[in-house]
């Protein structure tokens, strides 16, 4: 089913919204609360809560969310009001925007990061198991 389970989910509260693997979304996306993304979505998204794109998921557009995880891979920017997490999976073509950024070794961007709270990104070796 769903391998990723990260530290922002684990924080979170309320019912998720899981887009199947399976699923290809094109068009706009807007909404409230969790969001978790296995599938393909060609569109930009902007959601108030967090939002994965898990590993084997593919984003064709800007994605915008008070959090954000990626595992898959994106072809757009990516603009968080709170935090990106990039895993070793991610492949990302475009901009990273956030307070703060962390990448963990072994993740591909393509792009300028900026972090707007004047820190450096965050790199990390992933310990946890999925």
């Amino acid at each position: 089913m769903f391998k990723l389970k990260r530290r922002i989910h684990d924080s979170t509260s309320g019912p998720t919204t899981f887009v199947a693997a399976s699923t290809k979304i094109v068009g706009t996306i807007t909404g409230q609360g969790a969001y978790i993304f296995s599938g393909t979505i060609e569109g930009d998204c902007d959601i108030d809560g967090p939002v994965t794109l898990a590993d084997g998921g593919r984003w064709k557009g800007t994605l915008k969310a008070t959090d954000i995880i990626i595992g898959g891979t994106i072809d757009g920017d990516v603009v968080a009001r709170q935090r990106i997490e990039i895993v070793a999976t991610a492949r990302v073509t475009g901009s990273l925007r956030a307070k703060s950024i962390a990448v963990s070794e072994g993740a591909i961007i393509d792009g300028e990061i900026k972090v707007t709270s004047g820190e450096a990104p965050i790199t990390f070796q992933e310990k946890r198991q999925t």
